[in-house]
């Protein structure tokens, strides 16, 4: 795959129009995170204390790409349809990088998007408006995995709280919102152990989230993050593990939305990625088959990250869920697995516009992994 993309590296010589573009109507309250000294908190942190500003973010990966000899420039569409449209029509970008990840606030209308810029025809990074609407559905994902072969863990989906709750299913388990991604409406409380918490925890979910509750039986052990690279060649990155031994008692061993986003909260500092993770041979192909299988049944591709936890019980894999388009900050997850494959943070950006403007000289609307 590497002679490929300096194959291609050297025979894209155009100065491609690159448009990163995302969505942020409003920086919110939770998003900002004010002036806090180490001092101050309970635990003593390992990441440091940075305020979240996307366009910060987004103006960072921009000026990645022009490093690479492209004209990039940023759109936050701010929930406005016709703004991106105009601009297209003014700009004409040769490929989208894309960044919308929910629209009127609704993450569920992040296939949309993409589903406009099939219709526009106009190349973009990641994955399709299927894959994306499909990833999102957690119970459709688990049953597309399961008819694949892959294991997950067991479930049940709860629409309302008149329904049975007879899960059939063994404490301890973990109770999320069926349709959200980013480890929204996970936190500590989502572990429950007995059906006094489980109902309060489902009456929760459906009543904040305003979505069905999705129920799987805890798999406790070690988890995993596998990092899956490329389109129509996908590879598999150097496995990452999230390290849940600095944990204290009272926090659950899981990658809760504080772990994943609030500096101010001890879970951030103590669920620490170790990149290799160190696996025994066998399992550690079986991971990369699992991740590759994953890539290609739901249809992602460009680049996306398998969760899988190794189970402590029966020492299998199971697979939590399949994130297409992760994080690409610099020191996020799947960053890091592309730094340790030998792809620095440039190269790796510069590789994700060129799988999207390879689609172009033969464009099939939703053409991906798949075919």
């Amino acid at each position: 795959m590497q002679n490929r993309i300096v194959y291609l590296c050297k025979k894209i010589m155009v100065k491609l129009k690159i448009a990163v573009i995302y969505n942020e109507p409003v920086i919110k309250k939770s998003q900002k995170i004010k002036k806090t000294k180490e001092s101050s908190l309970n635990f003593e942190p390992v990441f440091s204390l940075h305020e979240f500003n996307p366009a910060e973010e987004f103006e960072q990966i921009a000026a990645s790409l022009r490093k690479s000899g492209y004209d990039v420039y940023t759109l936050n569409i701010r929930d406005d349809l016709q703004l991106f449209l105009r601009d297209v029509d003014k700009n004409k970008p040769d490929v989208i990088f894309n960044f919308v990840e929910l629209f009127n606030d609704q993450p569920r209308l992040e296939m949309n998007f993409t589903g406009l810029l099939e219709l526009l025809k106009i190349p973009y990074t990641g994955a399709t408006p299927m894959a994306l609407g499909t990833c999102q559905n957690k119970t459709l994902t688990k049953r597309i995995l399961r008819a694949a072969g892959i294991k997950t863990p067991r479930f049940k989906i709860i629409k309302h709280m008149k329904e049975s709750f007879r899960t059939g299913l063994g404490y301890p388990l973990i109770v999320k919102p069926a349709w959200e991604d980013a480890s929204v409406g996970i936190d500590n409380n989502s572990i429950v152990n007995n059906l006094e918490g489980l109902k309060n925890r489902v009456d929760y979910v459906i009543t904040s989230f305003k979505q069905p509750a999705l129920i799987e039986e805890f798999i406790l052990g070690r988890e995993l993050n596998v990092a899956v690279f490329g389109d129509k060649n996908p590879i598999v990155l150097p496995i990452s593990e999230i390290d849940f031994s600095e944990l204290p008692d009272h926090l659950h061993p899981i990658v809760s939305f504080q772990a994943k986003w609030d500096p101010l909260h001890e879970a951030y500092h103590k669920t620490i990625p170790i990149c290799p993770a160190s696996l025994p041979k066998r399992l550690h192909k079986q991971a990369e088959k699992m991740a590759l299988l994953c890539f290609k049944t739901m249809g992602v591709r460009d680049y996306a990250r398998v969760d899988m936890r190794l189970s402590k019980a029966d020492n299998k894999l199971y697979v939590l869920e399949v994130n297409p388009n992760p994080d690409l900050t610099e020191d996020a997850g799947f960053m890091r697995s592309a730094s340790y494959a030998g792809y620095n943070y440039d190269t790796t950006l510069k590789m994700i516009v060129e799988f999207a403007y390879e689609r172009k000289k033969s464009y099939t609307p939703g053409a991906g992994a798949q075919n």
